[in-house]
């Protein structure tokens, strides 16, 4: 089946760009079964879902003219779950309805609001954009809908997993009923089945087998790695394929954050994309992949979703995603249109279960391999050099004078080592990468927990220090430290990087709060120092240290004392062996209390002494009950009786409690004073006497 069966406008446009047979899903599309109906249409990402429903529109906008009528409202709304794919949306449908003199215009978030007001106020026939911009946009009643032919929801199910259901439902209220809604979507949830019913009138259901067509051109890599390992695996991965645009996918903002910063770092030219960005960051970055002067983006998934660049070949996973359908969406960035690409996964062995769920989800088969080592990759460079454009071309005119020079005061060999150092500056280092090898078969022998400890051991990751034996080494200052962010991850990299050196090259890294030390092998020390001399792009200075005495970095606040071997710390031993035993000058504090010395008794004082204990009595007379134990002042009781100060209650009755016989004479129990009786005058002042005021006292 050809394009014979669209619009002329649109033949000639897809003439234009090589498209001689229509996809199986743009073919579906085209089938006279499907024109003028709704449709629910399933298709694996990559499969030209954008291109097929601009075809399914022709008839709708265009029918058998040439040319579109002058703009005005618009004719077909178009919903894309994410800014990117609404942008990658228009321009797509621009190529393809160029010669039918289409204005597209996009509504999307980040955007300025009053110039997509502007432009839809000049007139529109297609209208793409985000279902939040798009609801905003017809809530000021900046857009009508009256005159609309055809509704597209994109990406359906992945509006639906981002909230945007009751943004879509405004949007499809607000359409007119007589208008075609056609409904893409890689998958086809029970959510996006009942959207269908809700918005649409007799729908035909398209669904294209998306396992054999969908992952045909992917090529899949499940890559065994240490937890620890996962960003040097990213990095041979890279250098091991080459590709001119790789695209990788982490789950979080920081993890995006992290990864470019160490990629940066090595050399690579990396973009990165997230939400955290604003819309024209992203386009820059986008831009910068297209022009080639980024190769690599990081990238979240829901900022990735819907990128489509023509040279992208690689796509690595460097964090497994969530579930099947993530992982399709991600590896269908490449392998589009009819190219080949390869969509590699690290799974360290806590995740090797998850990453066989992930790919029997999706229907896809991986292979199982080790990351790439240095060997490998060494022999790829030396097969890219001969192959390097450099050395095929031929010399000017004005390199003449150059090349007899060179040739008439060096040897050839010295010329070919020139040439292979040059060559080598442009690419990044390579990473020493082990295989933890967890059920498959292996390319090489794995390397055992005890020697990745041997590399780099937990102190030494505190002290940002590397451990193992060295011999000469000369030690270098650079103008960072740890108040400034300082961190050895990151500045192992570019130490490698800017002095050309390898990481066993590299000795201690001391920070400190100002300033970080830096101890590199006297064999390639002069080399370092020379080609470190210059500040780089990030102003950080490099020089060595002379004349000073070399120091560790303080402590942390709260760190506990370090344990490191006798003669690691100068002059700590020598001060050890100077101290002088403890002669007993100082008297011990207080002595111990021995409770068998008679002579040591405690003694009651006078103030504060026991009562004696009173016998309570129940209701009928008889002794029970808890004894009383008061406190008393004054007087001493020993042997059994009560001296001086005041006597216990009950004294004079025999410990007895006082009865109606007990009553003192001439005075009933409880008896009050007569009314209206007054004490005699004390010789309290008058009445009417006034205190003294206080500057008076």
């Amino acid at each position: 089946m050809s394009f014979i069966s669209t619009s002329a406008p649109l033949a000639r446009a897809l003439a234009d760009r090589n498209y001689s047979e229509p996809t199986p899903v743009q073919a579906a599309v085209l089938e006279e079964a499907a024109a003028g109906r709704d449709l629910l249409v399933s298709s694996q990402t990559g499969s030209g879902k954008t291109v097929a429903y601009g075809l399914a529109l022709g008839a709708d906008l265009i029918g058998e003219a040439e040319i579109l009528p002058r703009a005005g409202l618009p004719l077909a709304l178009i919903v894309a779950p994410t800014r990117e794919l609404a942008l990658q949306v228009q321009r797509e449908l621009a190529w393809l309805y160029g010669e039918a003199k289409a204005r597209i215009v996009a509504c999307v978030g980040g955007m300025d609001p009053r110039r997509e007001a502007m432009l839809l106020a000049e007139g529109a026939h297609i209208v793409v954009g985000t279902p939040g911009r798009l609801r905003d946009h017809l809530e000021r009643r900046q857009i009508d809908l009256s005159a609309l032919k055809a509704v597209v929801l994109d990406e359906a199910d992945e509006m639906l997993d981002l909230g945007f259901r009751d943004d879509l439902e405004f949007i499809l209220q607000s359409a007119p009923e007589e208008r075609r809604s056609l409904l893409f979507s890689a998958t086809l949830p029970k959510a996006i089945i009942a959207l269908a019913k809700s918005y649409q009138r007799d729908a035909l259901r398209i669904e294209v087998a998306g396992t054999e067509g969908g992952h045909a051109d992917i090529e899949y890599r499940a890559i065994r790695v240490y937890p620890r390992e996962s960003e040097l695996a990213v990095v041979n991965l890279l250098r091991f394929y080459d590709a001119p645009c790789a695209l990788v996918f982490c789950n979080t903002r920081n993890a995006v954050r992290h990864l470019e910063a160490a990629l940066l770092e090595r050399g690579f030219a990396a973009v990165s994309l997230s939400g955290e960005l604003s819309q024209s960051e992203r386009n820059s970055a986008l831009q910068a992949l297209r022009d080639g002067r980024a190769r690599i983006c990081v990238a979240t998934d829901v900022a990735a979703r819907g990128i489509d660049l023509p040279g992208l070949t690689l796509v690595i996973h460097a964090e497994l995603p969530n579930d099947p359908e993530v992982m399709q969406h991600r590896s269908g960035r490449t392998g589009r249109a009819g190219k080949k690409g390869i969509s590699a996964l690290l799974v360290p062995p806590s995740r090797r279960r998850k990453a066989q769920m992930l790919l029997a989800g999706a229907g896809a088969e991986a292979e199982w391999v080790a990351a790439p080592t240095q060997d490998e990759i060494r022999a790829l460079d030396q097969e890219r050099m001969l192959q390097d454009p450099l050395l095929s071309g031929e010399a000017g005119e004005d390199d003449a004078g150059m090349i007899g020079a060179l040739l008439a005061g060096r040897s050839a060999e010295e010329l070919a080592a020139a040439l292979v150092r040059v060559y080598r500056s442009r690419l990044p280092a390579t990473e020493e990468v082990g295989d933890p090898n967890f059920g498959h078969e292996e390319r090489r022998p794995a390397r055992s927990a005890e020697d990745y400890a041997q590399k780099r051991t937990p102190g030494d990751r505190e002290r940002g220090e590397r451990s193992g034996p060295r011999g000469d080494t000369v030690w270098f200052r650079l103008n960072t430290g740890r108040k400034d962010g300082a961190d050895p991850r990151k500045l192992l990299p570019m130490i490698c990087r800017r002095g050309q050196i390898t990481r066993d090259e590299v000795g201690a890294i001391r920070i400190f709060d100002r300033e970080t030390k830096v101890e590199i092998d006297a064999d390639v020390a002069e080399r370092f120092a020379e080609l470190t001399r210059v500040p780089d792009r990030d102003r950080i200075t490099i020089e060595p240290v002379t004349g000073e005495a070399e120091r560790r970095p303080a402590k942390p606040f709260g760190e506990k004392a370090s344990h490191a071997p006798r003669g690691a710390h100068p002059g700590r031993d020598e001060r050890s062996s100077e101290r002088k035993p403890y002669e007993g000058k100082r008297k011990p504090f207080g002595k111990p209390y021995d409770p068998t010395r008679r002579d040591r008794e405690p003694v009651y004082e006078e103030t504060a002494i026991l009562r004696p204990e009173r016998p309570s009595f129940d209701k009928k007379g008889e002794p029970g009950g808890k004894p009383f134990a008061g406190k008393f002042k004054g007087g001493k009781f020993e042997g059994g009786k009560f001296e001086g100060g005041k006597k216990p209650f009950g004294a004079s009755h025999g410990g007895e409690r006082p009865g109606s016989a007990d009553r003192p004479a001439g005075k009933s129990f409880g008896e009050k004073k007569p009314f209206g009786a007054k004490k005699p005058f004390a010789g309290k002042k008058p009445f009417g006497a006034k205190k003294p005021r206080r500057d008076d006292r």
